[in-house]
C-alpha cells in the first residue's frame, strides 16, 4: 500500500491463481470504487457499471459461465464489468449541476447535451456499444491498480458466455458485459515470469 506509481504498475499483475480463505469486505471494495469513478470517460458520461459477486454459491454459478476456470473459485470475490450502451441518455443529470454552480451557462449546458445525444444517436447502436466498452475498459484499468494499490491482486477474463453471464444476472439489454475481474490475494508461489514485452520502439511511432 502507499506504493509510488512507477512500483505500482510494475507490481500490478495478473494472477492466475489466488490463496482460498481470504473475504474481501464491502468496505474494503467500496474503497477501491472510491478512486475507481475517477476515472476518464467520454463527455464524463461514466459508462461502466459493476455488479461484485461475493456470494459463494453465486461464484459457483459464474465460475461455470467462465467454463471452469480456477482462477474464479480461488479469488475472493469476481467483479463483473459492464458498459452502459445508454449512458448518454444521462447526459442531462451528469451536467445539470455544474450548470446550476453557474459553472456552465445554460446555452452552454444546452449544447453540450444537444452535441451528447447527437452524436451518440446518430452513431447508432455499434457506436453506443463501442463506447460502451471503451470506456468502461478505462475504468476496469484504474480498478485494477486501485485494487493493487490497497493490498489485492486481480486478473482481467475474457473467457467466459456472455448470454449465460446475462441470463444469469438478469441484465438489461443496455448493459453489455466487458470483462470479469477476479480479485483476492495471489498464490505467489504458482506465479509464473511475467510474458515477453515489446520494447518501446516496436510499438511506439514518432511523427
Amino acid at each position: 500500500m502507499g506504493m509510488n506509481f512507477e512500483q505500482l504498475v510494475s507490481e500490478r499483475r495478473s494472477a492466475n491463481n489466488f490463496l482460498e480463505g481470504n473475504p474481501i469486505t464491502k468496505e474494503e471494495l467500496a474503497n477501491i470504487f472510491k478512486q475507481v469513478k475517477l476515472a476518464p470517460s467520454a463527455f464524463n458520461l461514466q459508462h461502466a457499471r459493476y455488479i461484485v459477486v461475493l456470494d459463494a454459491e453465486k461464484r459457483k454459478a459464474i465460475k461455470a459461465i467462465a467454463y471452469g476456470q480456477h482462477k474464479v473459485g480461488t479469488a475472493s470475490a469476481i467483479v463483473v464489468v459492464l458498459g452502459d450502451k445508454k449512458a448518454y441518455e444521462h447526459v442531462e443529470k451528469i451536467y445539470e449541476g455544474l450548470r446550476m454552480l453557474g459553472v456552465i451557462k445554460q446555452e452552454e449546458y444546452d449544447e453540450i447535451v444537444r452535441s451528447v445525444l447527437e452524436a451518440y444517436e446518430n452513431g447508432g447502436e455499434k457506436f453506443q456499444e463501442n463506447e460502451a466498452i471503451r470506456n468502461a475498459s478505462l475504468s476496469a484499468m484504474l480498478f485494477m491498480l486501485a485494487a493493487k494499490d490497497q493490498g489485492w491482486d486481480t486478473c482481467p477474463m475474457i473467457g467466459f458466455d456472455s448470454g449465460a453471464l446475462k441470463e444469469f444476472l438478469q441484465l438489461p439489454q443496455h448493459l453489455e458485459p466487458v470483462m470479469l475481474i477476479a480479485i483476492g490475494k495471489e498464490k505467489v508461489q504458482s506465479r509464473r515470469p511475467r510474458g515477453y514485452r515489446k520494447p518501446v520502439e516496436e510499438f511506439v511511432s514518432f511523427i
